[in-house]
């Protein structure tokens, strides 16, 4: 039996023209992004969701800001995904108007760990 198939975020379609989907290791990393980049206030019906990584690229550098990136983020992917995946370990880099985001985390569905790096970039 194949896995199933999810629905691709974010929402295309396939060569058939038919609603893209993609396997379940692919549609956690698309739950983590939407997480990670969506700025609490952006959705009108869930006002607390995501952590607004994107609001920190042009912030200064330091280590206290690492930090904090680092606890929010963690902190926002445990509220929201917590019944998904378990976080090990989440860094993040700030290059011009490019975020990049390294997580280590474990399916809990499935058991496998994964490790993934996750850009995001602002336009100003």
């Amino acid at each position: 039996m194949t896995d199933p198939l999810w629905i691709d975020i974010p929402l295309g379609f396939d060569a058939r023209g038919r609603t893209a989907g993609t396997s379940y290791p692919n549609h956690v990393l698309d739950m983590i992004e939407q997480v990670l980049f969506t700025t609490p206030g952006e959705r009108v019906n869930r006002s607390d969701f995501g952590c607004g990584l994107l609001t920190l690229v042009f912030e200064p550098n330091s280590y206290e800001l690492a930090a904090t990136l680092q606890l929010s983020a963690s902190g926002a992917l445990q509220l929201w995904l917590g019944d998904v995946i378990t976080v090990e370990s989440l860094e993040a880099t700030a290059e011009d108007n490019v975020l990049r985001v390294v997580v280590r985390y474990v399916i809990l569905a499935t058991g496998e760990r994964r490790t993934d790096v996750i850009e995001g970039s602002v336009n100003r």
